[in-house]
């Protein structure tokens, strides 16, 4: 069962960081796919890894066995020599034991989510230097346009981000502004916002929303900002466009969903 963690701007004797793990498996002619955002903390032996959020899941089913043999083969070989490490040990779901007298806060925003589209093979193509200098300039433009909308930063999932916002309009505004000011870098991105309740509990927040969300991303294209049916009717007075994408079914998520592109 292959493992893998992408270092990205991060080396392996650093403790404390948010990353991105792989995780493959094939059973016959079936192979499963797992992968999402980690967190990182210890070095070397000792170094424990814990899935953020439940992993996004993918199964692929072949006719035959010598198929599934090659997609795991050339799989694991693309993640070892895009700055991915193995790992040897188990990616858990993290499990923090709940503070006394703490409460569950059930809270309303607009949850966004942003990353690089093809970011593995500019990587490959630029060098490890000069990639690392682009993501330096990278996040930096993502949390200056973050601060800008006062929009708080969650968590990196290696080049994406998750954030939220009190207001879809400014969810909306930060998402084109990042888009503009990451092209000056020679990057694209793919954008997702959703409108929906989570669990706030301390550091810690949980709930479907966040789902949604990530599955929003995940259908939009390059250099598009998508947003849920939930956030266009939260601005029915706005003066932001939308266009629309079609009925969706998102991946995990009960019913289908509408989506919509920001601008015609």
């Amino acid at each position: 069962m292959p493992k893998f963690l992408r270092i990205g701007l991060h080396q392996s004797n650093v403790s404390g960081y948010t990353s991105k793990a792989w995780w493959i498996r094939r059973v016959g002619s079936t192979v499963y796919l797992k992968w999402g955002a980690v967190e990182v903390h210890g070095v070397g032996d000792g170094r424990r890894i814990h899935w953020t959020v439940p992993p996004r899941e993918k199964t692929i089913r072949c006719r035959t066995v010598q198929p599934a043999k090659d997609y795991v083969k050339d799989a694991i070989a693309r993640r070892r020599s895009h700055r991915y490490e193995p790992l040897a040990g188990n990616i858990a779901i993290r499990s923090r034991p709940a503070k006394r007298g703490a409460e569950l806060e059930q809270v309303l925003a607009t949850i966004l989510f942003v990353d690089i589209v093809g970011s593995t093979a500019k990587a490959a193509r630029l060098g490890d230097s000069r990639w690392t200098k682009i993501m330096n300039h990278y996040f930096a433009a993502v949390r200056r346009e973050l601060k800008t909308s006062r929009g708080k930063e969650v968590v990196t999932t290696g080049d994406g981000l998750l954030a939220t916002f009190e207001a879809p309009a400014a969810a909306v505004r930060c998402a084109t502004a990042i888009r503009e000011a990451v092209r000056t870098l020679g990057l694209e991105i793919r954008v997702g916002l959703h409108a929906g309740e989570y669990k706030v509990s301390g550091p810690d927040v949980t709930g479907l929303a966040f789902h949604i969300g990530a599955r929003v991303a995940a259908k939009a294209r390059a250099g598009e900002v998508l947003v849920s049916s939930s956030v266009k009717e939260l601005m029915s007075e706005s003066d932001i466009l939308f266009k629309d994408r079609g009925s969706h079914q998102l991946k995990g998520v009960p019913k289908r969903w509408r989506l919509y592109r920001v601008g015609r």
